[in-house]
């Protein structure tokens, strides 16, 4: 064994065998794990934000759509039905889908009013949620 281990030493000191030792292919692994673990904790936060932007863009949207639903038909309170594609309004579409992005966010209109429900923060029931008024993109404060 000693033998074969230093004929094997004696041929890759001369160049006839190439390649890579064990050691060295496990430093390399070692290395590409860390790597991989340093991206994946620094894009973890990345979905947080991404859900607080659409919330923000989803209220921004359907406030726009209720304010044209209020232009075109003063004195009729909006509803989620009256602003959706497909649904019958005379003056329609005002949005194209009503925005959902259970667990994070959720919006309705009660009395003609945009309520938005962000708490408990990242896990927003789809029923019995608690929906406060919309004020703008602070409302989505909440949202992870």
């Amino acid at each position: 064994m000693i033998s074969t281990y230093q004929r094997l030493k004696r041929q890759r000191d001369a160049g006839e065998i190439s390649g890579f030792t064990l050691i060295e292919l496990l430093i390399v692994i070692v290395v590409l794990g860390i790597l991989a673990a340093v991206v994946i904790f620094a894009l973890g936060g990345i979905t947080g934000k991404s859900a607080l932007a659409a919330c923000q863009a989803d209220g921004a949207t359907i406030s726009t759509a209720m304010a044209a639903f209020n232009a075109q038909n003063s004195g009729t309170l909006p509803t989620q039905t009256g602003l959706v594609a497909g649904t019958s309004n005379s003056s329609g579409p005002y949005v194209q889908s009503w925005p959902n992005n259970y667990p994070h966010y959720a919006f309705e209109i009660t009395a003609g009013a945009l309520q938005v429900a962000t708490t408990p923060a990242g896990n927003v029931p789809k029923t019995g949620a608690t929906f406060g008024a919309y004020k703008g993109p602070q409302s989505c404060a909440g949202v992870k």
